[in-house]
């Protein structure tokens, strides 16, 4: 079998480029790459990993190693009371690499919102709302809403 990893790079770049325009900065993948990873990051920590692992599965290969860079998967995920615990938790993933992007929860809230519109154009409808089941009350909306 062979490995078409200029495929695997060319649809990373893609969906990269789809957050970029999404965040409204086209040509900034670099921004859009850093917020990607932080949005993601904290994200799978609050999704339990049965359900990570499902909805990863029908996102690009570069994007599934975004995803799971650095991941120790735990049996809990862990809990978000407020929308401002998960505006926290991106920020603290994207650390120093974020910062500039991040000065207001303004900004990481359409940053969340600019990557899960891209996630929901990858991830089946079906999938979608299994994640959403998963997520507690105060945050549903913003999978719902993106």
């Amino acid at each position: 079998m062979a490995f078409n990893f200029h495929k695997y790079v060319a649809d990373g770049e893609h969906f990269v480029k789809e957050v970029a325009i999404e965040l409204q900065s086209p040509d900034d993948t670099g921004k859009a790459g850093s917020i990607l990873r932080a949005v993601l990051h904290a994200f799978r920590n609050r999704v339990p990993p049965g359900e990570s692992l499902q909805l990863i599965a029908q996102l690009p290969m570069l994007i599934k190693a975004v995803y799971v860079d650095g991941w120790q998967i735990k049996d809990e995920s862990r809990i978000l009371r407020h929308l401002g615990d998960f505006i926290e938790a991106v920020r603290e993933a994207g650390g120093r690499g974020t910062t500039a992007y991040f000065t207001t929860d303004y900004e990481v809230h359409q940053a969340i919102l600019a990557v899960f519109r891209v996630l929901k154009k990858h991830v089946s409808e079906g999938e979608i709302r299994d994640v959403i089941s998963t997520l507690p009350a105060e945050i549903k909306p913003l999978l719902e809403e993106a």
